[in-house]
């Protein structure tokens, strides 16, 4: 099985139910168990580059969400060629 964790407790519990073997993708934040650290990053934030203010923050949340893209960034050609059989994810809140 091959599986992809956006979500850092999701790729927690992958590794407490012994699955680490079979994680071949994780986000930015998926840091522990240490050995997530050296899994395939395929998730990235928009804002990971540089400091930004809070204004500044709004202002390009506000136009990603204009144009129907998130704050996130994922490595499509990635997980095209992961080919994961299971997508740990979940739904962002609208408000």
């Amino acid at each position: 099985m091959r599986i992809c964790s956006f979500l850092p407790s999701a790729t927690e519990m992958v590794y407490a139910l012994g699955l680490g073997g079979s994680l071949y993708g994780v986000s930015h934040e998926c840091d522990y168990p240490p050995q997530a650290q050296q899994v395939r990053q395929i998730v990235s934030s928009i804002f990971q580059d540089g400091d930004y203010t809070s204004s500044e923050i709004h202002a390009i949340v506000a136009e990603r969400l204009r144009e129907e893209k998130g704050i996130y960034d994922i490595d499509e050609e990635a997980i095209m060629e992961i080919q994961p059989d299971l997508l740990l994810s979940q739904e962002l809140c609208a408000e």
